[in-house]
């Protein structure tokens, strides 16, 4: 496997949450993985769609969920699921962590601040 290609299985996530979320005392929806850098975003569902943003900003197509017990993977450059390896462990967010999240940050009407 080589530096460049887009599933890295040996890079951890970056945290427990989305990264610029948890920065900026934002929330999320649910949360997607980076598949080469391990960054931690948040899904387009979301307010602020970090993992998009990620992805704008690195070139990095390839995600995976990283919610409890999803394993499938993206790649917006094609616009397709695809099947992936095993991702270096952890492979969610913590079990006791809600969704959406973190807990005390996510307003009482989130369903309508939601992106459609």
């Amino acid at each position: 496997m080589s530096s460049d290609d887009p599933i890295q299985t040996e890079v951890p996530p970056s945290g427990p949450g989305c990264a610029e979320c948890l920065d900026s005392s934002g929330w999320w929806f649910h949360l997607r993985r980076c598949a080469r850098c391990g960054h931690v975003g948040c899904c387009d569902s979301s307010p602020s769609q970090h993992a998009t943003a990620h992805w704008k900003a690195t070139g990095h197509p390839v995600i995976q969920s990283y919610e409890p017990g999803e394993d499938w993977f993206w790649n917006y450059a094609t616009e397709q699921g695809l099947s992936g390896p095993p991702l270096a462990p952890p492979v969610s967010h913590p079990a006791d962590q809600p969704a959406p999240g973190p807990a005390g940050a996510v307003p009482s009407d989130w369903t309508r601040r939601l992106n459609r």
